[in-house]
Order: structure tokens, then sequence, then C-alpha cells
């Protein structure tokens, strides 16, 4: 008796391994996926912008990227005693204008850093909707909780979507025509947006992708993961999803997680990840006695096996 319905899943050629350099940009998911990259201790860098839910956004950051196009003075605003970038996400936001510009350009650099060396690059949409400043007439990032009727909210349609993801991976290609584009579409609901048009927005992402996959990009190393199939198709359930009933729990990302690592993380990773775990576990343990003997040789132990390991992957850092 068959009681799931199963997305179909293939493991690719070109996986991540501990050589590989990742970058990962877009919605909340994509943060999952990374966060989880980040504890097995891969090369990452994660939403150096920060969180970015729709194409247009991700577009801007990589052709500014790119074309090393600095923020100045013209480019942010001040509100609620804090200085903001309509293209990027509040967690950049500063009360000095001065360090602000300074973590944008410096965010810049690493983007485009990363977009060169890069083997793999994540991007995640997660809505069609986005807001229009009225006065600049420019789709931002983030409105920062400025007032709604400064804005206009807009669905993209799927052709625009495709436009974007177009010059997305052009852009990319500009500058790295080896790694491999991975597309996906984030699980979390917003719901906010409302029932129909949730559904409408995440339409429009899915068409649009799948244009691209069926374009000629679709052979120049841009792929699809399921995710969003995953967890509406694989785990259509409540149980899987966090008390607000819009973003999917930990037992989802952790489902997900595994389909993801048996498509793109190569099984030649198995045993450094195993050794990763058994130390960020240690690393978080808490003794009973933190002077007794025991105690002792346990850190001692894991000293070492910490050396033994970044002796061999000099990027590891368990600091942090």
């Amino acid at each position: 008796m068959k009681l799931q319905t199963t997305v179909p899943l293939h493991a690719e050629d070109e996986q991540i391994d501990y050589r590989s350099s990742v970058l990962l940009l877009g919605s909340c998911f994509v943060e999952n996926i990374g966060s989880k990259l980040e504890y097995y201790q891969f090369q990452t860098l994660q939403n150096p912008f920060g969180i970015l839910f729709h194409s247009e956004s991700i577009d801007n950051l990589i052709e500014r990227a790119i074309e090393e196009a600095n923020y100045s003075d013209a480019d942010v605003f001040y509100t609620n005693e804090r200085w903001h970038s309509p293209d990027a996400h509040s967690d950049l936001s500063d009360p000095s204008k001065e360090l602000l510009l300074t973590n944008l350009n410096n965010a810049l650099v690493n983007t485009r850093n990363q977009l060169t060396k890069a083997t793999h690059i994540i991007i995640t949409l997660g809505t069609a909707w986005v807001y229009k400043d009225v006065a600049t007439q420019k789709r931002v990032a983030n409105c920062h909780k400025l007032p709604q009727n400064q804005f206009t909210k807009e669905l993209l349609e799927a052709d625009e979507i495709e436009a974007s993801l177009k010059r997305i991976i052009s852009n990319i290609r500009k500058v790295n025509g080896q790694a491999s584009v991975i597309l996906t579409i984030s699980p979390v609901r917003h719901l906010k947006d409302g029932f129909v048009e949730n559904q409408r927005s995440k339409a429009h992402l899915v068409s649009a992708i799948g244009k691209i996959n069926k374009s000629a990009l679709a052979h120049k190393k841009v792929s699809y993961f399921p995710a969003y199939e995953l967890m509406l198709d694989e785990l259509r359930d409540y149980r899987f999803y966090a008390e607000d009933m819009v973003h999917p729990n930990s037992l989802a990302m952790d489902y997900i997680w595994e389909k993801f690592k048996y498509v793109w993380v190569s099984g030649n990773t198995e045993k450094v990840m195993k050794t990763v775990q058994d130390i960020q576990k240690g690393l978080k343990h808490v003794p009973f006695n933190e002077s007794s003997v025991k105690h002792q040789l346990f850190l001692n132990s894991l000293k070492k096996k910490i050396a033994k390991l970044k002796k061999e992957y000099t990027f590891m850092n368990f600091d942090r």
C-alpha cells in the first residue's frame, strides 16, 4: 500500500564537497539550507544583503556586485533612528550612515569575490509580490516598516521573473562560466498576502523557473531543486509546520535537507560530516563539573579532533 506521493529525485553529477565554494542568495529558506552547510563547515557565503524575497532584488545585488557599483549617500535613507537601504534587508540597517554604506559596499565586494570562485550558486525565490516606491518608482527589496501609502504592491508576471532570472544567470556567466546554478522556490507560505494571492505568487515562480529549465539556459549548468514540491507533496500535513502554520518546522527542514543532500552533497563527504557533527555536539556539551578530570580529558580529546580536521581543511572554524 502506497501512503505517500514521492517527488522523483536523482543525484547530480557535480556535487558539493569540501573543495566546493557555495554562494546562497534569496528568501529565508535559502538560510535554512545555508545553516546546514555552515553547521557541517562547508565553504559558504550566505545572503550578504540579508534575506531577499524576490528575483529583482537578487538581480540587483548581482548586477551591482559585478559592475562594482558602490552605494553612496543618495542611496540610503533615515527613519526610526536608523539608516536603511531599499536594496537590503533591515539586518544591515544601522544608526550610522557611514557604517551602513561601508557594510553595503563590503557586501558587494564579498558577493563579487564569491561569484567568481563559486562552484555552486543556490538561489531561492520566496514570492512574486513586490513593492514599488511611489516616489522613485523603483521596486524595493525591503520596505523597512515605512508607511504603506509610500508603496504600491504589484505581482510580478512569470515573464518578468523569467527575464530577471535570465539576467541573473547571464551576469553570473560574465565572471564564472563553470558554477552550477541551483534554483529553488521557498516552501514558506506568504499568507499575509492572502491565501489565493500566495498561490498565484508561487504559480508565477513555478512557471518562470519552468521556462528557464526548458530554455537553452538549462544546458548551462542551471537546474531546479524541488523544495516547494517536497513540502506540498511529501509533507502535506500541518505537523510539519511551525506554530505560525507558515514556516516549515525543524523536522520538515531536516527532511528537505536530507533530500537536498542526496541530490547535491557528495557521498564522499559523509565521513568528514560525521566528524564535524561529533565536534559540534561536543562543543555544546554542558558538563556537571567543568573542573573534573573526566571533563578535561573530554576537552583535550575534542581539541585534538578539531586540530586534526583543521590541518586538512584549514578554512574550518569552530569558534563561530
